[in-house]
């Protein structure tokens, strides 16, 4: 019996990543780390500033993600984020801009403590991508 299920990463602009094969799927939900095998029971969460990592039967992928939404259901999972790449295409200096811009962002006074923490999320994932 197959293990597998289908993925479809979407962006704002187009359909950003779908594959037929993964075996696994890590993603950073607002209640922590959650691994998706085949059957899982039906689960949407919203995602914080963190990993994804796609295992399948060709290997392993990973994205950085901001934010978003994740749905699994009938052995289908959709990820809906309004910022993502994949860190194999990325270099140090990008992240570094990254990290400079989302450290002057936490600066900022108006921030709720909500979005002071999703900042701070950001900035520690990308340093460990670092």
């Amino acid at each position: 019996m197959s293990e597998e299920f289908k993925l479809e990463i979407v962006n704002p602009e187009k359909s950003f990543f779908s594959k037929d094969d993964v075996i696994e799927a890590i993603v950073p939900a607002f209640e922590g780390e959650m691994g998706i095998l085949k059957d899982h029971i039906s689960i949407i969460s919203f995602l914080k500033p963190g990993i994804v990592t796609i295992n399948s039967k060709s290997g392993e992928e990973r994205f950085f993600v901001e934010d978003g939404i994740v749905e699994f259901k009938d052995n289908n999972l959709s990820v809906l984020t309004s910022s993502i790449f994949n860190l194999k295409d990325i270099n140090k200096n990008k992240i570094q801009d990254l990290i400079k811009k989302a450290e002057n962002e936490v600066n900022k006074a108006e921030l709720s403590d909500q979005e002071k923490f999703l900042v701070d999320q950001k900035i520690d994932v990308l340093r460990s991508i670092n």
